[in-house]
């Protein structure tokens, strides 16, 4: 069956999400640098920003119970400024936009991502390219399971089946395609994956 519809995933494939990075921005010192970036990235915190089922002042009070007092303000500006200090993965936008023009795909976006980011997502310009977003604390649903896979099928109108699903996480590609969507696992290769798309579309 025709390919029609891509969902891309958010991190690693539309962006670079680099603590290092995010954390040296704003903090040069290294051994302060490793802890903030231990505590503020901590995934005791981000799986359940994604869940939506902490909420950022909450996090950043948690900070404060790791940190000293002297790292709670870059603390919190590392924090609030981390959508700012995501580039884009080379290619990737164009690629996105090469896919509707070219063959007219729908393009659609999945990420396990905060309610913070989803309220500035039109501040970050690679969004723009996408028909509908879906981000998980949104809609309180992650990646890989099931259900947000249906969830974004039912609300775009689209058949699992004729369509792929670009991610960089195995777990989620395969929780994609036991719901019958195609997979295809990033590797961080741009051109391959316009390769892939121009055998495909």
């Amino acid at each position: 069956m025709k390919i029609k519809n891509v969902i891309f995933d958010f991190g690693q494939v539309m962006v670079h999400f680099e603590p290092e990075y995010m954390v040296g921005r704003y903090i040069s010192d290294k051994e302060d640098a490793a802890l903030l970036e231990k505590v503020v990235f901590d995934r005791l915190y981000w799986d359940r920003l994604d869940s939506g089922s902490i909420t950022d002042r909450e996090v950043t009070e948690a900070f404060r119970t790791r940190l000293p007092e002297r790292l709670w303000e870059v603390a919190d500006t590392i924090y609030y400024n981390w959508i700012y200090n995501i580039p884009e993965v080379d290619g990737m936008r164009e690629l996105v936009a090469y896919i509707k023009q070219r063959y007219g795909a729908r393009v659609l976006l999945l990420s396990n991502i905060s309610t913070y980011f989803a309220a500035h997502k039109d501040e970050i310009p690679c969004l723009a390219e996408f028909e509908h977003c879906v981000f998980s604390a949104v809609v309180g649903m992650v990646k890989p399971h099931r259900d947000i896979f249906e969830h974004i099928c039912n609300t775009c109108g689209i058949r699992p089946e004729e369509t792929v699903f670009v991610d960089d996480n195995k777990a989620n590609i395969a929780g994609a395609e036991e719901y019958g969507i195609n997979g295809y696992l990033f590797d961080g290769d741009a051109r391959r994956l316009k390769e892939y798309f121009d055998t495909i579309l």
